[in-house]
C-alpha cells in the first residue's frame, strides 16, 4: 500500500488546522514535517513547539524529517514534541548508527535519507538499523522544485536493496512529487510519497490530494 504523507511546509500556517483537517479527510495517512535550521539547507523552518502543535491538530503519524547539522542534540526533543518517525541524513550524521540507534532507544520509527547527490553506498551498513529510506528527489531546503529525474534510478536501486535485505523498510521520496511523478517513482519502488505544494499549494487540497491517491498505478492503490 502506497502512503501519501502531504508536507505542511507548503500549508498556510494561518490556516493549518483547517488544512490539515481537509487532507485527513481527503485520505492523507501520514504527515511529513521538514525542519530546517539555515545550516544544513539554505532555510529555516521550524522546531520541536510545531511538530508538539501538530500533534494537537490530528490523529495522523507525524514523519518528521531532520534537515540539520548535529542531529543528536535534537533528535530526544522532537520525539518528546510527538514525532512518530525521525529522519536524519547521512550527510549530516558523523556517527550514524549511533544517531539511529538513539532514535530506536527513544520508540520512534528511524529514517535515513540521501541527497540527490548522495552515493547509495552509505546504506548497505545501516540497512538493518531502519525503519523508513528517504530518497530525495530534489535538492533539499525549499518547496516548489522540480522533480530531477535522473533519481528514479537511484529509487529502483534503493528499492532493490530492500528487497534483498529481507527487511520491511519504506522507500520515501520527496520532492516535485504530484499526480505526473507519482507513476514513475511508485513504479521504481517508492511507497510513501511527500508532496508538498501540490497538495498544500493547490487551490483545491482535497481534490489535489485524490488526483494524486489516483494516479498511483494498480495494483498499489489502496
Amino acid at each position: 500500500m502506497v502512503k501519501i504523507a502531504p508536507s505542511i511546509l507548503s500549508a498556510d500556517f494561518s490556516k493549518l488546522r483547517d488544512q490539515i483537517e481537509i487532507a485527513e479527510q481527503a485520505g492523507a495517512d501520514w504527515l511529513h514535517l521538514d525542519v530546517m535550521d539555515g545550516h544544513f539547507v539554505p532555510n529555516i523552518t521550524f522546531g520541536p513547539i510545531m511538530v508538539e502543535a501538530v500533534k494537537k491538530m490530528t490523529n495522523l503519524p507525524l514523519d518528521v524529517h531532520l534537515m540539520i547539522e548535529n542531529p543528536d542534540d535534537y533528535i530526544r526533543g522532537f520525539r518528546d514534541a510527538g514525532a512518530d518517525t525521525i529522519t536524519v541524513h547521512v550527510e549530516a550524521s558523523r556517527h550514524l548508527n549511533r544517531t539511529l540507534n538513539e532514535i530506536t532507544k527513544l520508540g520512534a520509527q528511524v529514517g535515513v535519507a540521501l541527497n540527490p547527490a548522495t552515493p547509495t553506498a552509505f546504506l548497505e551498513q545501516i540497512l538493518n538499523d531502519v525503519n523508513l529510506i528517504l530518497v530525495m528527489t530534489v535538492n533539499p531546503g525549499f518547496g516548489g522544485q522540480k522533480f530531477i529525474s535522473f533519481m528514479v534510478k537511484k529509487i529502483r536501486f534503493v528499492a532493490n536493496l530492500i528487497k534483498e535485505s529481507g527487511r520491511d523498510i519504506y522507500l520515501e521520496v520527496d520532492g516535485g512529487i504530484d499526480k505526473l511523478t507519482t507513476p514513475t517513482v511508485v513504479e521504481a519502488g517508492a511507497n510513501v510519497l511527500v508532496s508538498g505544494s501540490a497538495i498544500f499549494g493547490a487551490a483545491d487540497i482535497a481534490k489535489a490530494l485524490t488526483e494524486i491517491k489516483s494516479s498511483i498505478p494498480d495494483p498499489e492503490i489502496s
